[in-house]
């Protein structure tokens, strides 16, 4: 590979989650600026993902080299459902082969970004490993894979490592496994790929050597800022749509209702007490917890009193008590009945909320704590009406696949943004004659109604 010459020969090697060009002088002019020397092996190291722009440099060079870290060849890719593609994921799909096979896509839960992955996946012709954020998405994954290209398909976690050509990984072996299989793979996909850009899990995508990369995702955007890092990650956003671009014809129309509530008396005095303790320990020691660093100086503050740690347990209380006060569970009553003929999601802040709700409403509910077995009964009942409601914290946020559901109630949450994107999207998959609504139930005079106008920072709600 490469051009003879009369130099020695170099060899591009993987190891350990990085590329070394080994034969190199130190000082060569033709190493790209993504490598470092590495005494201990007199090599040229760099992160696998630079594999594409090393490769091409040694391509270019005089220099006779010969590939040892890629570990893959060309796979012949035909999909079995020959179902036409929407159009936005054509358009979709030229827009990432424009940009090179690297970028991210945004596109409403719904819209089918998992069906783009696999045209893109039949268009590239490699060894593709598919990255998802749960068990429960790697599952749907593995068996949307064989159904579409006919092949038998590996998974990496949940007790299973079997890598094959086309395999399914959560991001957490992603992180574990990737130095060992990371030179398998000429296309990675990121599903949820909002996900991406914390520190262990962007290393993942450093140690992979694949030079095509597509993201997937609703909502890129994080309250840290840290999206920024998908442009060096995955590439930048190639293409997008929003819910409102799409809903109608290709999602199902909605709308948006929210309820106010007002606490109690009982309650609206608990409340004020609780917050008053917290608010007297925030002015006492000269804390704004809406300033740069002002939540963690609270939380190293109080927690080095008996002062503090009070105005802690009445934070907690207050908050607790406008999340889910009994106004909200009286609406929440009502609602179930008026669409008691419908498939309905309940979404809390909180385990302990999620349970009343299923005790008082003998429906069952999803947390992290249910068992994988379990959360698939549970969804399959909804799926086929054995059941008409599911109550869940957090954890269906993304992946849960209902076409039927066609009700959200939002008791409560946090003001992410994406959170309450996700929570609209799990409604909005396309039935005949469906028009989904959201329930948003917001305690009024307290901090949720802070909350609430955050989360809403979006077109989908205006």
């Amino acid at each position: 590979m490469g051009n003879a010459a009369s130099q020695p020969t170099i060899e591009l090697r993987f190891f350990a989650g990085t590329i070394e060009v080994v034969g190199l002088p130190q000082d060569s002019p033709l190493v790209p600026k993504e490598m470092v020397w590495d005494s201990r092996s007199h090599s040229h190291r760099g992160d696998g993902q630079h594999y594409g722009t090393v490769a091409l440099a040694l391509h270019r060079s005089p220099f006779q080299w010969t590939d040892q870290a890629r570990r893959w060849q060309p796979l012949a890719l035909s999909i079995a459902d020959t179902k036409p593609p929407r159009p936005f994921q054509t358009e979709a799909l030229a827009a990432w082969q424009q940009a090179r096979g690297q970028g991210v896509v945004v596109l409403p839960t719904g819209a089918g970004k998992s069906w783009l992955a696999v045209m893109a996946i039949a268009d590239r012709g490699r060894p593709t490993l598919v990255v998802a954020p749960t068990l429960d998405l790697v599952r749907q994954w593995h068996g949307l894979l064989q159904t579409a290209f006919g092949m038998e398909v590996g998974v990496v976690g949940g007790g299973e490592h079997n890598v094959l050509p086309l395999t399914v990984t959560t991001y957490d072996s992603a992180w574990i496994h990737m130095e060992h299989f990371g030179g398998r793979f000429g296309m990675v996909v990121f599903d949820e790929a909002h996900h991406l850009p914390s520190a262990s899990y962007a290393q993942a995508a450093r140690m992979c050597m694949a030079p095509f990369r597509l993201g997937l995702t609703a909502t890129p955007e994080r309250q840290d800022g840290q999206h920024q890092w998908l442009d060096e990650l995955i590439g930048p956003i190639c293409f997008r749509r929003d819910i409102v671009e799409l809903s109608g014809k290709w999602l199902a129309e909605y709308d948006v209702e929210t309820r106010w509530i007002e606490l109690s008396d009982e309650e609206r005095e608990k409340w004020a007490a609780e917050r008053e303790l917290y608010r007297a320990f925030l002015r006492d020691h000269h804390i704004r917890v809406g300033a740069p660093g002002g939540w963690g100086r609270f939380l190293m503050m109080a927690s080095r009193s008996e002062q503090g740690r009070r105005a802690m347990l009445g934070y907690r209380r207050q908050r607790a008590l406008a999340l889910a006060p009994s106004g909200k569970l009286a609406v929440v009553d009502e609602l179930l009945h008026n669409h008691r003929g419908d498939r309905t999601l309940l979404f809390t802040q909180h385990n302990a909320t999620a349970h009343e709700v299923s005790r008082r409403f003998l429906i069952p509910a999803i947390t992290h704590q249910t068992k994988v077995s379990e959360r698939t009964a549970i969804l399959d009942g909804l799926r086929d009406g054995s059941y008409r409601a599911v109550v869940t914290s957090k954890v269906l946020n993304e992946g849960v696949d209902v076409p039927s559901a066609n009700v959200a109630i939002i008791i409560s949450g946090s003001g992410s943004v994406r959170e309450h994107v996700q929570r609209l999207g799990r409604v909005l998959r396309k039935q005949e004659g469906k028009r989904a609504r959201l329930y948003e139930l917001v305690t009024g005079d307290t901090g949720e109604a802070f909350t609430s106008a955050r989360r809403r920072e979006h077109s989908a709600y205006q």
